[in-house]
């Protein structure tokens, strides 16, 4: 009986050790299959978007976080092209303005989502110079330069660069000496990255071989209702900025900064978009409506508060910073009801999007007292803006 119990014991142990073997190796097996890599979670998901005349393949990248919140990015100019956030009901609805068409983000369009370059904003009579010496740049917006010209970054194809830090997608583009009349081989490098407090980070970065001159920026349109057919003129504004940057009748500067105190452009307490956008101010009819940089207060390069817009009946709130002097908020006064809408019929209206632009100050390269937007060989530019979001009762 002992031997035949020592003998039972035995093939017990053998086949236990063997179930477990068996267990622990269906288990790895299982988890090898059932652990899914970073895309297939929807942390990070690519697909193909289209293709560019010239052949070029351009992709889309969508984030996701824990909470729900997503954003879709394609390589064609950087661009954002939906961004989901819940309102004070839980529900998610796109807040940007976009296209789901490749085709028409390459015809013209307001720059939809872009990323903006060489230089964001106006360059009076498309000239400026650097030790003496003048470029010439393309005269894209009446008698002045715009956005980096006729091919400016909004209309390449970025390529992108792998990130071990989720929910991020690293874009880069080299634009070579003299592109659209620029000195210097820049090699630029943009990065998003969607945080778990529902928040979405842009981190531009840039190094040329030769002195030159930059100002890199996000161009999305906002909607904070999710309803592109409504305008954003309910929505409630704060900027922490006491002046702007009054301009010309061509939208430069005059070179002086001009105080918001007692004028349509005092957002230092909140106020909706369409409470003073039709008053009686020169300003405001140059640019038939708000198209303006705010001098934003506290600029000591780290990250500071420059703006919050909230709609109050879905709850949507955005909070900006943003390393910047400077912030242009434009209100889709040059929308007009031609280019379809993203989602359902209809078409973007005038006012249907507004843009908090962080930036330096437009035309910077011809104005002394502004502060420099000169880069030099060696150095690496480096800026930073950050979009909160949350909702408030």
């Amino acid at each position: 009986m002992r031997a035949i119990s020592r003998f039972t014991v035995k093939i017990g142990v053998i086949c236990l050790v063997f179930v477990f073997a068996q267990c622990k190796n269906n288990q790895e097996n299982s988890v090898e299959q059932k652990s899914p890599t970073q895309e297939e979670q929807g942390v990070m998901e690519k697909t193909v978007f289209g293709t560019t005349p010239e052949g070029e393949q351009v992709e889309q990248f969508i984030l996701k976080n824990e909470h729900g919140m997503e954003v879709k990015i394609i390589t064609y100019g950087g661009r954002i092209t939906s961004l989901k956030v819940p309102d004070k009901a839980g529900n998610f609805e796109d807040v940007v303005l976009g296209f789901d068409d490749l085709e028409l983000y390459l015809e013209e369009n307001p720059f939809f989502g872009a990323l903006i370059g060489r230089y964001g904003n106006r360059i009076a009579q498309g000239k400026f110079s650097l030790d003496g010496e003048e470029y010439t740049l393309a005269r894209n917006n009446g008698e002045n330069h715009l956005h980096g010209g006729e091919k400016g970054f909004d209309k390449v194809v970025w390529s992108v660069k792998e990130s071990a830090k989720p929910n991020t997608l690293v874009l880069s583009y080299i634009s070579e000496h003299m592109e659209e009349g620029y000195p210097g081989r820049l090699e630029t490098f943009v990065t998003y990255t969607l945080n778990e407090d529902n928040s979405l980070d842009v981190v531009y970065e840039a190094t040329t071989d030769r002195k030159t001159i930059v100002n890199l920026t996000q161009h999305a349109y906002f909607n904070l209702s999710g309803d592109f057919s409504e305008t954003i003129l309910d929505h409630v504004i704060r900027i922490n900025a006491d002046e702007i940057v009054p301009v010309n009748e061509n939208l430069i500067p005059t070179g002086k900064f001009m105080s918001v105190n007692d004028t349509p452009f005092d957002f230092t307490d909140p106020k909706t978009i369409g409470s003073r956008i039709d008053a009686a101010h020169e300003q405001l009819e140059i640019a038939d409506g708000y198209d303006h940089t705010w001098v934003l207060n506290g600029q000591d390069n780290k990250m500071t508060f420059a703006a919050v817009a909230w709609h109050p009946e879905s709850g949507r709130k955005m909070e900006v910073f943003t390393t910047e002097p400077g912030m242009q908020f434009y209100t889709g006064n040059f929308l007009d009801g031609t280019l379809p809408l993203q989602y359902g019929e209809g078409t973007y209206e005038k006012r249907s999007g507004f843009c908090f632009e962080t930036q330096h100050y437009p035309d910077s390269p011809n104005q002394e007292s502004f502060p420099s937007v000169v880069l030099e060989a060696g150095e690496t530019y480096s800026s930073k803006t950050s979009f909160r979001f949350s909702v408030e009762e």
